[in-house]
């Protein structure tokens, strides 16, 4: 089914830090994942469950202006201590601005979430009446530090990505395993649910990019294109699993390693299923397959269309009202058309190059 309509996604049971919560023959431990990635299942204040439960709000932090301003592609030098206090210094006001946020939504009422809480939905809602507040229940949710654009940050620290060397690897495991380490102290000191998330960036992604190539110009491999993530980067798919598994062990805020297949894989279906196999050996926690999935609305065919043509009913969809939907996904969403999406976004899809 995967194969064919690019869902479902994979989420692997068997990763250590989803195996850890899971009870036989309770389903409710079974991680599962927001179709973008969202992942909720720590908790120290209740039940360590997916159900019931969500993710209160999530900030995310500017990665590559951090990179810019303390590395050598603009400064000649790689200042690791100043970088790693300034990520601390970002951390800290992230923090503190979700627990002001949370402070906010814990003086709604019942009343205010009619459906979420007003008809039991979240855990430890059906005990409260229509007018009382929520502090003691959104407690069950997530708070979430999020990070964008981890390898052009890389390329400007140090002049290469994690993927291009095993010395770059080492430094973003070091960069994010610091960024959880924060997170976790967090959640001991005011005994709440904070995570770290690999941040989706649909609007960021293009956003922060402006933003950094207006302050400091246009850096290559940094700020050089519409977006954050280097999508354009050619690398097997076996490869790129691989280098992007061990930071699935810390965004426990959520996480997804995608990899891009060109053609119609359900001609090949024992190479999709190795895919697969492979991000479930590599350790990955979720995961997916993009490929190209055309349609002609007219005759209902679905595959891949090469060209104007329809391969199952001839029509030229040049020479008529209706377009061939091109179905891609975009940050978990399947669009037959990216024109309502930013100019980031379009530019990263564009980009995409496949993996072999």
């Amino acid at each position: 089914v995967s194969a064919k309509r690019l869902f479902p996604n994979f989420s692997f049971m068997d990763a250590p830090f989803n195996a850890q919560y899971y009870k036989e023959g309770h389903p409710e431990t079974e991680t599962t994942y927001m179709g973008c990635r969202t992942r909720v299942m720590g908790n120290v204040n209740g039940p360590e469950i997916a159900t019931g439960r969500g993710n209160n709000s999530f900030t995310t932090i500017n990665l590559p202006r951090l990179g810019i301003k303390h590395g050598m592609l603009t400064t000649g030098t790689f200042n690791e201590t100043a970088f790693f206090n300034e990520l601390d210094e970002k951390i800290e006001v992230v923090v503190q601005q979700l627990l002001e946020r949370m402070e906010i939504q814990g003086k709604r009422k019942v009343k205010n979430f009619p459906f979420l809480m007003g008809q039991g939905v979240w855990i430890g809602s059906d005990k409260l009446g229509w007018e009382d507040t929520l502090e003691e229940v959104v407690k069950q949710g997530t708070l979430t530090i999020g990070f964008i654009g981890l390898a052009e940050c890389l390329k400007a620290l140090i002049g290469e990505h994690h993927g291009e060397s095993e010395k770059a690897q080492q430094l973003g495991l070091k960069i994010v395993s610091h960024m959880r380490q924060r997170c976790d102290e967090a959640t001991e000191k005011y005994h709440l649910n904070f995570s770290l998330i690999a941040t989706p960036a649909e609007g960021l992604s293009g956003r922060f990019t402006r933003i950094d190539k207006k302050i400091y110009g246009e850096i290559p491999g940094v700020t050089d294109r519409e977006y954050y993530i280097p999508v354009y980067y050619h690398i097997t798919a076996f490869k790129k699993i691989q280098k992007e598994a061990p930071y699935h062990e810390f965004t426990n805020g959520g996480h997804i390693s995608y990899v891009e297949v060109d053609g119609d894989p359900t001609n090949n279906l024992e190479a999709f299923e190795a895919i697969v196999r492979c991000m479930k050996e590599a350790g990955i926690g979720y995961g997916s397959i993009n490929h190209p999935v055309d349609r002609d609305p007219c005759c209902g065919y679905s595959g891949v269309i090469e060209g104007h043509i329809c391969p199952k009913c001839g029509r030229d969809e040049t020479k008529g009202e209706y377009k061939f939907e091109k179905i891609r996904r975009i940050t978990g969403y399947l669009v037959g058309t990216v024109d309502r999406f930013n100019n980031g976004k379009a530019a990263e899809e564009r980009d995409r190059v496949k993996h072999g």
